[in-house]
């Protein structure tokens, strides 16, 4: 309604349900098209962490820290795209249960007792299924030559 207000408010009057629905819709894209990146980023970001890590570690910060001068150049966004379809392509060889419980917890930022209460299961479940997954994941990355 605000966009609607802000830029279009000399408009006709008789124009404003086609243009609201459209700024709607264009609004809802750009979310989910942004929750995407997000998420990939964020599967990428978990394998990151190691097992010994506080709740607070940031995989950011210690990429910086260990190379000051990181960049994006376009070899290295082909390869991070490349990573991500090989990440993509692992996930989705996964048993039923474990893709499921990893989605939710990784990618749609569920807690153990949320996602616990979405697959039907108790807490311990998700959390084996998902342990399971980030090993299965880890390995096939390892066999493809690739350390994370």
């Amino acid at each position: 309604m605000c966009k609607l207000a802000e830029k279009y408010g000399a408009k006709p009057a008789s124009e404003f349900p086609m243009l609201f629905h459209r700024i709607l819709q264009n609004t809802i894209k750009d979310h989910y098209r942004r929750q995407k990146v997000r998420s990939r980023w964020t599967v990428l970001f978990s394998y990151l962490v190691p097992g010994d890590a506080e709740e607070d570690y940031d995989p950011l910060e210690s990429l910086e820290a260990e190379n000051p001068t990181l960049s994006k150049n376009p070899f290295d966004s082909l390869q991070d795209s490349q990573l991500i379809e090989i990440i993509e392509k692992e996930i989705k060889k996964l048993p039923a249960r474990q893709r499921e419980a990893f989605v939710l917890r990784y990618w749609e930022e569920m807690d153990v007792a949320e996602t616990a209460a979405v697959m039907g299961c108790s807490e311990g479940s998700v959390k084996t299924h998902c342990s399971r997954a980030t090993h299965t994941l880890a390995e096939a990355l390892r066999s493809r030559g690739i350390e994370l």
